[in-house]
């Protein structure tokens, strides 16, 4: 992978050493993958489910958006990820969803970072 693409990704959080090393190297895996995140629905889902007070499908969306990040060393994505699944499971809906400025933010600085490199 071209520096200059890592640079951008690295800028977004996005540990590309790391998640290249989870792909055993594979570049053109790890640039598949990364479309692929940006045609994933379960985003849009958890705002909506947010927006709808909806607990249970907001755990849901959140838990696999945690796997979803983790897996492609989207660090801070993950983190926040993380924390929101820990608060959702513990019954804190308003703390978890006062995340989700937050996360959008970091989830738009990723998103617009794949989008310049795929």
């Amino acid at each position: 992978m071209e520096q200059s693409k890592k640079d951008i990704l690295t800028a977004a959080s996005v540990d590309v050493n790391d998640a290249l090393e989870r792909l055993m190297g594979s570049e053109a895996l790890f640039e598949r993958l990364l479309k692929k995140f940006l045609e994933d629905p379960n985003f849009a889902s958890l705002e909506r489910a947010i927006d709808a007070d909806d607990a249970k499908s907001a755990l849901v969306f959140s838990h696999t958006l945690k796997g979803l990040c983790g897996n492609l060393s989207m660090t801070k994505l993950a983190g926040l990820f993380t924390e929101q699944t820990a608060l959702l499971r513990k019954g804190d809906f308003n703390e978890a969803k006062e995340m989700m400025p937050a996360i959008s933010s970091a989830y738009q600085d990723v998103s617009e970072a794949v989008g310049r490199i795929v």
